[in-house]
C-alpha cells in the first residue's frame, strides 16, 4: 500500500480467525489491525493468539470488543492489543468504565499480570503501559454524538472512532460508510471538532480509499479504519466470477 507522505495510519478490520489475515495484511502495507471480537468470527483465546502473531511495539494494534468487560479487556492487553475499541458508547459514564478497565492505577484499575514477557518498557511499569495502550470509544449514533463533547472529556480517553454505518441507521439513512454530505457527514465534523478540542484523537471507519484519504487532510484523523478482511474476499470473489462470465 503506497501512501502520500502525512497520511494518518490505516488499519484493517478483521473478522476472520487467522493469523495469516493478519501477516497478509501487516505485510501489503496497513499499518495495523482492529481484531472485531463485536461482529466478527473470533472468540478471545484466538485474538489472543493473533495478537502474539504481531510483533511487540507495532502501536496499531487494536482490538474492538463486543463490551466493556475488564477480564476480556485484560487478557487483550496482556496478549499485546495497544488499543482496545469500545462499541456504541453514548455516555461518559460508560468511557469512563473503559478507560478503568484499560489504564493501570491512578488511571484506572487494570490488574498487574502481563502473559506477554515485555510488553512495556520503562521504569515506572505502569506509566508505561498507560502510555503504551489506548482507551478508545466508538461513537456511532446519534445519541453518542449528542453526548461526545461530555465523552471526549472524560480523563484518560485516548481517542473517539467513528463507525459511520451504525450512526447513519440511527439518523434514518441506509447503513453504510463514506458519507460526504447529509447528517453523519455533519457529525463527523462536530466530532473532530470536539476532539481537537480536548486533545484526543479521531479515528474514522472508511470503505473507500479515496474517501479514506479525503477524510485524512479535512479532519486530522489520527488513524482510519480501511476495509474488512471478510468483506474483501466477497468483493473479490464476485469481481473474479464476473471476469469468468464475460470470457
Amino acid at each position: 500500500m503506497s501512501r502520500a507522505e502525512g497520511n494518518a495510519p490505516v488499519l484493517l478490520h478483521v473478522a476472520l480467525p487467522s493469523m495469516a489475515v493478519v501477516e497478509s495484511a501487516l505485510n501489503a502495507g496497513y499499518d495495523g489491525v482492529m481484531i472485531d471480537l463485536q461482529h466478527g468470527e473470533i472468540g478471545l483465546d484466538q485474538a489472543c493468539n493473533m495478537l502474539r502473531a504481531i510483533p511487540l511495539g507495532n502501536q496499531w494494534v487494536y482490538a474492538r470488543v463486543a463490551s466493556i468487560d475488564s477480564g476480556v479487556i485484560g487478557r487483550l492487553l496482556d496478549s499485546g492489543a495497544r488499543g482496545i475499541v469500545a462499541p456504541s458508547v453514548e455516555t461518559a459514564e460508560q468511557a469512563r468504565a473503559l478507560v478503568h478497565a484499560v489504564k493501570y492505577p491512578p488511571l484506572g484499575g487494570r490488574s498487574l499480570g502481563p502473559t506477554r514477557p515485555n510488553l512495556y518498557q520503562g521504569t515506572d511499569y505502569c506509566q508505561a503501559g498507560n502510555e503504551a495502550v489506548s482507551a478508545i470509544v466508538q461513537i456511532e449514533s446519534a445519541a453518542g454524538v449528542q453526548a461526545a463533547a461530555q465523552i471526549a472529556a472524560v480523563p484518560g480517553l485516548d481517542s473517539l472512532y467513528i463507525g459511520p454505518s451504525d450512526m447513519a441507521v440511527t439518523y434514518g439513512l441506509p447503513g453504510r460508510a463514506d458519507w460526504d454530505e447529509g447528517p453523519v457527514a455533519e457529525a463527523v465534523g462536530q466530532l473532530a471538532q470536539i476532539t481537537q478540542e480536548h486533545g484526543i484523537g479521531l479515528g474514522l471507519y472508511c470503505s473507500d480509499p479515496a474517501f479514506a484519504a479525503a477524510a485524512m487532510r479535512g479532519h486530522g484523523l489520527a488513524y482510519a479504519g480501511l476495509g474488512i478482511d471478510l468483506l474483501y474476499v466477497g468483493k473479490q470473489a464476485r469481481v473474479s466470477l464476473a471476469a469468468l462470465e464475460e470470457k
